[in-house]
């Protein structure tokens, strides 16, 4: 079977694996290739197309700086307009041309020389560079519950939405209250007979600036691109601030609950049904929400909430854990994503017959979220500790990128042909992020959440504003890795 070569195999065509395929070309690599699972670009944007699927970052940050867009619709965009923007990004910039639709990475093995990569579909691929832009909200996390194969009606997890099921009249049981539900459920509410949702526990949903951007303002943009960028700085600087919050500082954390408190007691008058959906933790333990129809929506007749999870599914009867019984038409899993185990899902293998499954048996680790040691000219975009609760991430995949693309220079100046990070300095860093989360809301804050492994690591969530880790990707240079052959300095 035909072997293809390539300088660089990335695996995704999300923004992450877009940005990369950008820099990987501006630094001069004349073969890129992009296997992409799916038969179109977009990531979690393609994934996702339930009704109300928006961004909660503001459409002017939630773009990658090389590319902004003056034509966006609203101030918070919605899925199908960000796919729109990659399309036509990756159309602008020739990116289809390095799309291998309908491949999906099966295993990587690295041979001493080079990264030996198979698909499913049996591609065979041979790359000196492999990065992996898979992104964390795309494999739906559907709880094993007894019974839940008994279910006689449509049931689909929100990232799978079945838009042949028609839900106008329909009593529809809703399992979570996370990001995709908060969004979906005032979609669909309306036109349900009734709609049930089993919360275990009730987020924190703030209020958000949202609203059509007026056409005239966008032909604005569109003649004067400074002002865009004006907006998208001034949209930054405010959601760093927002750090502030998950840091625990009085007058932010005083501030953000005022706006909770407002926008629930506004819409909910009862107090029971207020301490039903007061969370038990501080604010910002798990991830704080926004949607301006939210609790509005709890406040209908033909709404209600159970504030329990489901313990068991008989047919078409859903019972939570403290005996309430539903019975229900639709069954719409709102649960999540995997995003912690990732490792289980990924064969790649280094030298020795190393895996990234054994180097991640006590958790996911990399060294700045971008390169695992052990794992020669391997990068991970998005990896562990990069996540953010408060800002864009959109701006940590570009500074992983930019230091990604540093990192390929040095390596071409002086000959060398393998990178990897130190041991220690991926262990020092590590060290670091624990000692930095532990006593953070995240981990201290009363909650358990996704942004933690099953040991209750944080693995997932950097701990700094977005400022500081853009200067310290800016910063790390190519003393922090092993080089072969070594560098004679």
């Amino acid at each position: 079977m035909t072997t293809r070569e390539t300088d660089i195999l990335i695996v995704g065509a999300g923004f992450s694996g877009l940005i990369m395929a950008m820099e990987a070309r501006k630094r001069g690599l004349a073969r890129i290739d992009i296997l992409e699972k799916a038969d179109d670009i977009g990531g979690t944007w393609r994934e996702n197309t339930y009704p109300g699927v928006a961004c909660d970052v503001p459409s002017h940050l939630y773009s990658m700086a090389s590319h902004p867009n003056p034509g966006w619709s609203t101030a918070y965009a919605g899925g199908g307009e960000i796919q729109t923007y990659l399309q036509r990004v990756a159309r602008d910039e020739n990116l289809y041309d390095l799309c291998h639709f309908g491949q999906t990475l099966r295993a990587a093995r690295w041979d001493g020389a080079r990264w030996q990569v198979e698909t499913n579909e049996g591609q065979n691929w041979s790359a000196r560079f492999l990065i992996s832009a898979i992104g964390a909200l795309h494999v739906p996390n559907i709880p094993m519950l007894p019974g839940a194969d008994s279910f006689p009606g449509p049931a689909f997890h929100s990232a799978q939405w079945d838009h042949a099921v028609e839900l106008t009249g329909k009593r529809i049981a809703v399992v979570g209250t996370g990001a995709s539900a908060v969004q979906f459920v005032p979609e669909i509410a309306p036109k349900a007979a009734q709609v049930s949702i089993f919360q275990r526990t009730p987020p924190y949903v703030l209020p958000r600036p949202d609203g059509p951007i007026a056409p005239w303002v966008r032909r604005l943009y569109a003649r004067l691109p400074l002002l865009p960028r004006i907006r998208r700085a001034l949209i930054y600087a405010v959601f760093e601030f927002r750090h502030a919050v998950f840091r625990g500082k009085p007058r932010a954390v005083d501030f953000a609950m005022r706006m909770w408190q407002k926008a629930l007691t506004d819409a909910i008058p009862d107090p029971e049904e207020q301490a039903r959906l007061t969370p038990p933790y501080r604010i910002g333990c798990k991830r704080i929400l926004s949607s301006n129809d939210w609790y509005p929506t709890l406040a209908r007749d033909n709404v209600q909430v159970i504030p329990h999870g489901v313990a068991r599914i008989e047919g078409d009867t859903l019972i939570a854990a403290d005996g309430t019984r539903v019975h229900a038409d639709v069954l719409i899993w709102g649960t999540g994503f995997h995003v912690t185990d990732a490792a289980e899902r990924l064969d790649i293998t280094g030298p020795d017959g190393l895996t990234i499954r054994e180097a991640w048996s006590d958790g996911m680790s990399a060294h700045l979220g971008t390169s695992v040691a052990g794992f020669p000219n391997f990068f991970v975009l998005l990896g562990p500790h990069t996540g953010l609760g408060h800002n864009s991430v959109v701006l940590m995949i570009e500074a992983q990128v930019e230091h990604i693309g540093r990192l390929l220079d040095a390596m071409q100046k002086r000959h060398l042909t393998t990178i990897s990070p130190k041991p220690q300095a991926q262990a020092a860093f590590e060290a670091e992020m624990q000692e930095r989360l532990t006593d953070s809301v995240w981990q201290s804050g009363g909650c358990s959440s996704w942004y933690q492994d099953s040991s209750g690591r944080n693995t997932t969530l950097w701990p700094g504003t977005v400022g500081e880790y853009r200067k310290r990707m800016a910063g790390a240079g190519i003393e922090q890795y092993l080089t072969s052959p070594p560098s004679h300095s």
